[in-house]
């Protein structure tokens, strides 16, 4: 798929070709938790664009040994993180 040079890409459009060259009838859904298993600490190119936002937990954790009891953890930590979306701190504006 090309892309006319003409028109800006933006989250927006990036996410309707995406679900277009998926396939799908609709965008996916934005990334809010990526939980990155193994002890790397990286994306390693891995949805560098969805993740912008998203909050980023690392694991030593090999993905098979990942429990239904390690993902409730990863959603307790996710809930007590304070999400500014790119934006400063209350205190630092």
């Amino acid at each position: 798929m090309r892309l006319p040079a003409a028109e800006p890409i933006s989250r927006e459009r990036f996410s309707r070709i995406l679900a277009e060259v998926n396939h799908s009838p609709t965008a996916a859904p934005e990334v809010d938790l990526l939980i990155r298993t193994g002890g790397e600490q990286r994306l390693s190119d891995f949805l560098l664009w969805e993740c912008a936002y998203a909050e980023l937990l690392f694991l030593p954790k090999m993905w098979p040994d990942f429990t239904a009891a390690d993902l409730e953890a990863a959603v307790r930590e996710f809930r007590s993180r304070n999400r500014r979306f790119g934006g400063l701190p209350v205190a630092a504006a």
